[in-house]
């Protein structure tokens, strides 16, 4: 059977730029490729509430289990801490304080979606800015500095870190797809209901 590290990885792989380039260097870490220097990096009970609930936005629980019923939000805490460097930590906890300072666990849940969905317009700013700043710096400089001192964006962190820990959780697999220990022949299958599951073999 496939460890949780593994199927990390192959994610990784499979969607390709869809990561951003620290979170792939955290899959290689968490497969044991790579070495990473420990940095201190926690969160307090108050910054996991935040942390708890946002995850809950970008997957929320319905007739499948959500984000914090398959333990996104440890799963987001210790890939952190044992997986990205000091600019990643600085930039996703100043999101997560923003958040405090601006009361979002005391809004109503329409009030949380709203600010998400701002955050969500000025990430995609910041990536543009962050993209550009990969590219004219080239391929042969040292990591650190092609990411930048300011990290990814807590946003991309936080949605990047939800989609893996959520879909390589035996919670999140099952909710998501059937699984068919024995397929016999491969047959393309063209008319999937609108909720039918996809087939994982």
């Amino acid at each position: 059977m496939m460890k949780r590290r593994d199927a990390i990885s192959q994610i990784a792989l499979l969607l390709g730029g869809a990561f951003t380039a620290p979170t792939l260097m955290a899959m290689d870490v968490r497969k044991g490729n790579a070495s990473i220097v420990a940095a201190d990096f926690s969160l307090t009970d108050a910054q996991r509430q935040i942390v708890s609930a946002v995850a809950e936005h970008i997957i929320p629980r319905t007739s499948t289990p959500g984000a914090i019923d398959a333990g996104v939000p440890a799963f987001i805490e210790m890939m952190l801490k044992d997986c990205y460097k000091k600019p990643e930590h600085n930039s996703f906890l100043k999101g997560v304080n923003d958040l405090a300072k601006a009361n979002f666990l005391a809004q109503p849940a329409a009030g949380q979606v709203a600010m998400l969905t701002l955050l969500e317009a000025n990430t995609k700013d910041l990536m543009k800015s962050y993209s550009q700043k990969r590219i004219k710096v080239g391929d042969n400089v040292d990591k650190d500095t092609l990411e930048g001192a300011n990290g990814v964006p807590f946003w991309r962190l936080m949605k990047e870190l939800t989609l893996l820990g959520y879909y390589t959780s035996e919670k999140g697999i099952e909710a998501s797809f059937v699984y068919e220990p024995v397929p016999g022949k491969f047959e393309l299958i063209t008319d999937m209901k609108p909720t039918q599951k996809s087939f994982v073999y």
